[in-house]
């Protein structure tokens, strides 16, 4: 426990040193209603949410429409290819996080919840930094176990400048369109615990997977994932990460995680483009 809470406490001292991209939290329209949302910050970033606690504990089924970009999003420089990787890996990434709870189900089928993410603001990595920070930090890796014989775990932090970050909005509704939990989240990459790979979507990438890790721990426990002790990922969803297959067969809609060829790209820096294959070529078809 006192590892935990010193680790939380070095965090948080390091942390606005190292240096992070700046996102803005903004009401942009994306979702029906921001009456019930209040401030709901963590660490490393900043949200507004809203939950109906005894609703969203007594749903058992949920459907997720494919997460879509706003249009100040969409202009902001990402290729069609690279707003697909992103939106498909927070598809994803949600998909298998709320299987922890709930059943997932398809169009058409009917669900206690339906979730809609949109992603309203995107700033790209700057491929040269990036690229600079992974040869650095790999040579510093290399230098480490060389001279020190016992592993000492510090991080090598990245260049502080041209790091990405991601805005997103989102909501979950009942069968008659009522907002039962919605969250706005924004959050730009940091120059300490972010990892640089090759690319300019390659931050906003892990941020979509850090938004639906905590948009899922929301609708799964009812409550903000920044107020309480944060939460391991599950068993299930870590082996869907290594590419296994998910634990409720619709998520497979989105294809799978990149496994060891992703753990691989992201330990050299390789653009994410190259390691995920993104969603099926039969998705839509799937029911």
């Amino acid at each position: 426990m006192f590892g935990i809470k010193f680790e939380r406490l070095w965090l948080a001292a390091v942390l606005p040193l190292a240096g992070c991209a700046t996102v803005p939290l903004e009401q942009t329209g994306a979702i029906s209603s921001y009456e019930s949302l209040v401030q709901s910050d963590g660490l490393l970033t900043r949200a507004r949410i809203g939950v109906n606690k005894e609703k969203v504990l007594a749903a058992t089924t949920v459907k997720i429409i494919p997460t879509s970009f706003s249009a100040a999003a969409a202009a902001a420089g990402l290729s069609d290819l690279q707003r697909g990787m992103v939106s498909n890996a927070l598809d994803r990434s949600m998909c298998i996080g709320l299987s922890d709870r709930f059943k997932i189900v398809a169009e058409p089928s009917p669900a206690d919840l339906t979730v809609h993410a949109v992603i309203t603001h995107v700033i790209l990595t700057d491929e040269m930094a990036a690229g600079a920070s992974r040869v650095v930090t790999i040579g510093a890796s290399v230098a480490e176990k060389l001279f020190f014989p016992v592993p000492v775990p510090m991080p090598v932090p990245r260049f502080p400048i041209g790091l990405g970050g991601l805005s997103v909005e989102v909501e979950a509704r009942d069968a008659s369109g009522h907002q039962e939990a919605a969250m706005i989240w924004a959050r730009g990459a940091d120059a300490l615990m972010s990892t640089p790979k090759v690319s300019t979507a390659s931050d906003a990438y892990d941020l979509a997977k850090s938004f639906a890790f905590d948009f899922s721990t929301l609708l799964v426990t009812a409550a903000s994932p920044f107020q309480t002790v944060p939460a391991l990922p599950s068993m299930q969803s870590i082996h869907a990460a290594l590419g296994a297959p998910p634990r409720e067969a619709v998520c497979e809609r989105f294809g799978r995680g990149p496994g060891v060829q992703g753990l691989i790209g992201d330990t050299i820096g390789l653009p994410p483009e190259w390691t995920d294959q993104g969603a099926r070529a039969n998705a839509a078809n799937d029911r």
